[in-house]
């Protein structure tokens, strides 16, 4: 009874921490108000303080920033609303979780590696919005809750950037920067290492949790209000009929709807930083991929995926439902179901909005990175305290190519300098950003991800606290003893 209550106790939701984040970020801005930092031009500026235009402005703002990411989730919530008026979804939920009963468990281990995989060579973050409300109520379906499939996402994908092999967008962005030779091959056995040991923590992390779920729906963390939600959303998938089945128009349903998401992620994928696509054909749009949207594969973003996303849609209606006239209505009625998640997009992106504005966030990060690179100390030491640092830097600037281009030019050639490894000291950087991106409030892809999951926050920090905990030690002993010994 008295785990009962203490599921009912309400506490800040989604918007109430995004907003407190916000003004905490004013707050700050008035503190340190006049301290000196170089713009992304060279030029010399100061923090200036957040006025109450600029506060009141920013989630609006956080609107036209995030732009691509909410049209994206508008016309991913109509293309989800066409494929579940064919059932077609829901009746494959049924087919997978009945095909692996008693074998669940290895669902979490194969999808998180894939995710991970992703995350490794291509950064994959803002690509995975679409698969988090699919993974939840296929492991509600199968008797777990949404947390579980909101893990193996995020935790998925980000133990994956966190231990960044040949991404462009982190560890390309810091080898970019750094202005300073760096060794390609030690960073890809470091990356290798952190994924890996990321990877096994967090797929054990997630599956004694879905252990305990399994054996007793009491021990999930979500809240009474959330299992509610979670009923409404996903409790048609969990019962399943003894003869369940999909007809010949739902496989070909699926398939399409398979093609849709292996095509989306086909064209995120930076071929030509990969040097697959030369960059004088993809800048010409001559690549025969470039006839959809007239950007080739590796240089599609929101708005190309999008338009896919939407084509595909139509095409999904035309061979799936059964009456055509409700094609509109069910695109509409997805339209709608987005609305909360881009709202807490939008509030999550207006935080970035006003540090950028007031300047607070490029001169902490320039000013903390300084001190520490000038202090004297070990290598050892440095390495560890460095990590610490830029897991704080992390929290005010989550881009990880962003905080690559203001610390890397000012650690590196300090680093090599004093004979140091150079390359530990870019996968600290890395390590650093994608564990906290693995929880950040001001990340649009994470909060909306969970949103879309039907599950607050404030339960996923409750939640995730200690997994994160335990993948932060392991990063900070590897990287630490790889700074001693490679220095």
């Amino acid at each position: 009874m008295e785990k009962d209550n203490k599921k009912k106790r309400k506490g800040l939701d989604t918007f109430g921490i995004l907003l407190v984040v916000l003004l905490l970020v004013a707050v700050a801005s008035w503190l340190l108000a006049g301290r000196p930092y170089t713009d992304a031009d060279g030029n010399a500026a100061a923090v200036v303080p957040a006025t109450f235009a600029n506060i009141i402005m920013a989630p609006i703002q956080g609107f036209h920033n995030a732009g691509d990411v909410i049209g994206f989730v508008f016309v991913l919530g109509a293309f989800l609303g066409i494929v579940n008026k064919t059932g077609a979804l829901e009746t494959g939920i049924q087919v997978l979780v009945k095909k692996n009963k008693g074998h669940e468990l290895r669902l979490i281990w194969v999808l998180m590696f894939i995710f991970s995989a992703c995350g490794t060579t291509y950064g994959m973050c803002e690509e995975t919005v679409g698969f988090y409300i699919l993974l939840a109520a296929t492991m509600y379906a199968a008797g777990m809750d949404p947390i579980v499939g909101c893990a193996t996402v995020l935790l998925g994908a980000g133990v994956g950037c966190l231990g960044s092999t040949i991404n462009p967008f982190a560890t390309g962005a810091a080898i970019a920067a750094a202005g300073v030779d760096v060794n390609t091959g030690i960073t890809i056995t470091l990356g290798i290492i952190l994924w890996l040991v990321s990877y096994f923590i967090a797929a054990w992390y997630v599956t004694s949790y879905a252990k305990k779920v399994i054996a007793d729906k009491g021990s999930s963390f979500l809240s009474m209000q959330e299992m509610d939600e979670c009923n409404k959303a996903y409790g048609n998938a969990a019962k399943i009929p003894d003869e369940v089945h999909l007809t010949s128009k739902q496989k070909s349903v699926l398939w399409l709807f398979a093609l849709t998401f292996a095509i989306m992620i086909i064209g995120f994928v930076p071929w030509v930083d990969l040097g697959v696509i030369p960059a004088d054909v993809a800048d010409a749009g001559t690549h025969w991929s470039a006839f959809f949207s007239g950007n080739c594969f590796g240089y599609w973003w929101f708005d190309d995926a999008a338009t896919w996303f939407l084509v595909m849609g139509v095409i999904i209606g035309l061979v799936g439902v059964e009456d055509k006239a409700q094609i509109g209505p069910a695109m509409i009625a997805g339209f709608g179901d987005m609305i909360s998640v881009n709202l807490v997009i939008a509030l999550a992106r207006a935080t970035s909005v006003l540090m950028k504005a007031t300047g607070l966030g490029t001169w902490l990060v320039q000013a903390s990175v300084t001190a520490l690179s000038q202090s004297g100390m070990s290598s050892g030491l440095f390495a560890f305290l460095d990590y610490l640092l830029h897991i704080g830097l992390s929290f005010l600037v989550p881009s990880s190519s962003g905080l690559a281009g203001i610390s890397s030019p000012i650690v590196s050639p300090i680093v090599s300098g004093m004979g140091w490894s150079v390359e530990t000291s870019i996968m600290i950087f890395v390590a650093a950003n994608g564990l906290v991106n693995l929880i950040t409030p001001t990340c649009g892809a994470i909060m909306g991800g969970l949103a879309l999951a039907r599950v607050q926050y404030s339960t996923w920090v409750k939640w995730s606290w200690k997994c994160i905990a335990y993948i932060g030690i392991a990063c900070a002993v590897v990287l630490t003893v790889a700074m001693v010994v490679l220095s």
